[in-house]
């Protein structure tokens, strides 16, 4: 727990030091969903409508900035390579980074998202549902898009190819987040969704380390 809990830091200290990825990450989701309603109108019955929808796939894109940071750098200076020697198994590095990058993507989106939400004038009913959803949600934004982040690990301008193996895979997270706002406005509930989400989660955390831990054993060899 010594070595997870040094790695966590680690990683947590970098991001905060450099600021490109979990600040990037933030000023997107900020500006993405500002500047929506420009494009839209600023009719409050039309944001109303679509404000969930676009708090979500604005966080997803926003991680999805965010996640060539996870592997790439301690690939390129030999990192990866030592941390993969260290006797703290690969999966459970794999899981101290994605925590990591939870904690300093994640946590800013959830924190960012309530606002940003008001500003699109949804209904207030649904915010502890938004809180709620991203809550279960953005953890597993980390982990499966490690999974990705993991296999394109080396790739040469393997941004683009990330995008296209991580996307599909947070379809599912985009549809039950907006429906458990969605139940909690029109007074149907949210309870059944947000479970979906937690059961997403579960298994996120089960098979997702193990997977990217394959990928990079794959790439490091």
């Amino acid at each position: 727990m010594k070595a997870f809990v040094r790695l966590f830091a680690r990683d947590v200290g970098l991001a905060f030091r450099h600021g490109g990825g979990a600040g990037l990450a933030i000023a997107f989701f900020v500006l993405a969903v500002t500047l929506f309603p420009l494009g839209i109108g600023p009719g409050p019955e039309i944001l109303a409508r679509v404000g969930a929808g676009v708090v979500w796939v604005a966080a997803l894109l926003a991680t999805l900035l965010s996640l060539d940071r996870l592997f790439q750098a301690d690939y390129e200076d030999g990192s990866l390579d030592l941390l993969a020697l260290t006797p703290l198994p690969l999966e459970l590095t794999v899981l101290a980074k994605c925590a990591a990058h939870w904690a300093t993507t994640g946590v800013p989106l959830l924190v960012a998202a309530p606002i940003l939400a008001l500003l699109l004038n949804l209904d207030v009913a649904g915010l502890g549902a938004l809180l709620l959803a991203m809550l279960l949600g953005t953890p597993i934004l980390s982990i499966v898009g490690a999974i990705g982040a993991a296999l394109t690990v080396g790739v040469r301008r393997g941004g683009a190819l990330l995008s296209i193996l991580v996307l599909p895979l947070y379809v599912p997270v985009l549809i039950f987040g907006v429906a458990a706002i969605d139940g909690a406005i029109s007074g149907l509930g949210a309870k059944p969704h947000l479970l979906v989400l937690g059961a997403f989660l579960l298994g996120a955390l089960a098979l997702g380390p193990w997977a990217a831990a394959a990928s990079l054993r794959l790439n490091l060899d």
